[in-house]
């Protein structure tokens, strides 16, 4: 459920630099961990960019299930949708702050948000490959190389969502997950200074067992 006013000021951070680049910018509006930002079947019309933390996209199955279809972090942008009605729930997975953007008048939006509108339709391709893949270790290498490469690189992996979340967006149990991390660094693949932060120690392997497992 999301917080009121009130309760999501004690998440207050810094003052976030405003996005670029986007026409009626709105001041920067922040969630805490399992904040709804908006919910399955709502009226749409807003675009969210995340100018710090970590939102989780999903959907609830008519058997009770979550399937996740997608993670924004830090400076991506969220909310396209069809039709005018939400498809999915957004959440927050940490302390979040974002900026929401208006569509314009007549329904569309500038030449930018076009471009990161095509970038979240590849992803959303790509990550189908990924979870048709048979192997858990392929579907485990490939996300933490995806998510390192999004996080701008470098050899430190902060992840935000928690094994569970893992799981529900590759089609993992949370054992299987764990299983194929544990694996990765038993092969010296990666290290942990915690369960949430993933030292890459073989970027080149990594990439090698997303494309095919040993």
């Amino acid at each position: 459920m999301q917080t009121s006013a009130s309760t999501m000021s004690k998440y207050l951070m810094p003052p976030a630099p405003r996005a670029r680049g986007f026409a009626h910018i709105r001041p920067v509006t922040f969630y805490g961990p399992e904040d709804v930002i908006y919910a399955q079947g709502e009226r749409a019309g807003l675009l969210y960019r995340i100018e710090y933390g970590a939102v989780r996209i999903y959907r609830l199955l008519a058997d009770g299930r979550r399937q996740v279809v997608a993670f924004y972090l830090t400076g991506e942008t969220f909310g396209f949708e069809v039709g005018g009605v939400n498809s999915f729930y957004a959440e927050a997975m940490v302390n979040t702050g974002l900026t929401t953007v208006e569509y314009l008048p007549d329904g569309t939006f500038g030449v930018e948000l076009v471009e990161i509108a095509l970038k979240a339709m590849v992803r959303a391709q790509e990550h189908l490959l990924v979870v048709g893949r048979q192997n858990s270790l392929e579907k485990v290498s490939i996300f933490l190389a995806e998510i390192l490469e999004r996080q701008g690189g470098g050899d430190v992996i902060d992840l935000p969502m928690s094994r569970t979340d893992i799981g529900d967006y590759l089609g993992l149990t949370i054992e299987t997950v764990s299983r194929s991390i544990s694996k990765l660094r038993d092969m010296g693949v990666i290290r942990l200074r915690s369960a949430r932060c993933v030292v890459v120690l073989k970027l080149d392997k990594l990439h090698q067992i997303g494309e095919h497992s040993v």
